[in-house]
This record gives C-alpha cells, structure tokens and sequence, in this order.
C-alpha cells in the first residue's frame, strides 16, 4: 500500500502517518520509512525466488522492483499514483502508471505477480484481485501475496490517510490473514503453499494452474 497525497510535494507523502478506518478502530502507523527505504535482505531472498518475468502491483516508490532489477531480474512496477510512479522512476525502477484492471503488458505471460505491503488489499475485493494476478500469469506462474499474521480476520472496509489534521479521500480495502490466504487462492483458481514468515511479516506463493 502506498500513501500518496495530491501531488503538490514529494516529500509530502512520507508526512502521512496513519490509516483511518469508518469502523473506529484506532488509526493505524503507516510504515513509510520502510516504503521509501531499500528492500531488506529477507525481502531480497524472497524475491530471488519469483519466476522472471515479475510484475509488482502497487509498487509505490518502487523498492522491489529496484531489488529486483538489481539481481538482474526483468520486473516491471504499476502503481494508480502519478507521485509513487516518479519517485519509483527517480531511483531507475520500471514502473507503468495505471490500473492493475486495465489492460496491461505482457498479459497472460508473467512469470510472478507481487502483492506485498498489504496489497492484496487493494479495492476491498481480494478474490477480484487474485483473479487478475492469476490471469497476468503464464500457467505455472506465480503469485506473492503478503498477508497478516495468524489470527489476522478477513475485514472489508473503507479507510482513509490521514495526515495531522487532514484526511485523504475514502478507498476501499481489505485485511487478508494467513488463515484465509488458502481458500481464497483456491477459489481464484490458484494452488496454495503454505505462508512463511520472515522478519515478523508473512507471506504466501499462490500457483497458477
């Protein structure tokens, strides 16, 4: 998930510090440090893993895709926000600026799709989204999905970015945990493994039939 505000500054959007949810829980700490960083080395390894070619969905300022290119790996980012996508240019990450539902390239013969920081999320309509990333594949391909931690429910839910005093527009999102990773990859046609954790995060490859 990438914060983002109305594009008057590029240092403006890393000021955002929360995500409000219209259900009233408490506003939840965005972890821009660690989108505006580098790949850690966990996320490294993981990503050394994934089939090339890759796609990054909501690649925000474009750390993976940074990663990925420099292990040599052909990714390509895709982010709505016109900020993500000039800062994820700035630091030499490929990035396509769009919707992840509106026709791409390479359709259909992706080696892996990324959905990491929460992005599977994105729209509040996870099954919608993983049957995207399942068409975005060639068959055998794969699907990196972070997800929350065991115990984590499936909530949908309208939220906003607040920054201070003021609130960003109104988005659908979704929570998935690891408990309901599995049922909702079958149901989009992919085949499950189990979720792993690295560095207090987890994860999950889904496989295209």
């Amino acid at each position: 998930m990438t914060a983002v505000n109305d594009g008057s500054s590029d240092g403006a959007i890393a000021a955002f510090p929360a995500l409000v949810s219209e259900d009233g829980r408490a506003p939840e700490p965005l972890p821009v440090d660690r989108w505006f960083g580098v790949a850690s080395v966990a996320e490294r390894r993981i990503l050394a893993r994934a089939p090339w070619p890759v796609l990054d969905i909501g690649c925000g300022p474009g750390r993976h895709v940074a990663a990925l290119a420099a292990l040599g790996v052909p990714a390509l980012g895709i982010d709505v926000s016109e900020l993500a996508v000039r800062l994820a240019r700035r630091r030499g990450a490929e990035v396509w600026h769009g919707s992840v539902f509106a026709a791409l390239p390479g359709e259909g013969a992706w080696g892996a799709v990324l959905l990491l920081d929460g992005n599977i999320g994105i729209g509040g309509n996870p099954l919608a989204l993983l049957r995207r990333a399942d068409a975005l594949v060639r068959p055998g391909g794969r699907v990196l999905v972070e997800v929350g931690a065991p115990g984590t429910p499936l909530v949908l839910r309208t939220v906003r970015v607040r920054r201070g005093r003021r609130d960003g527009p109104s988005f659908r999102w979704a929570d998935v945990g690891c408990d309901d990773v599995a049922w909702l990859a079958r149901r989009a046609g992919l085949r499950p493994h189990s979720p792993f954790e690295r560095e207090g995060r987890w994860y999950a490859w889904l496989v295209a039939a």
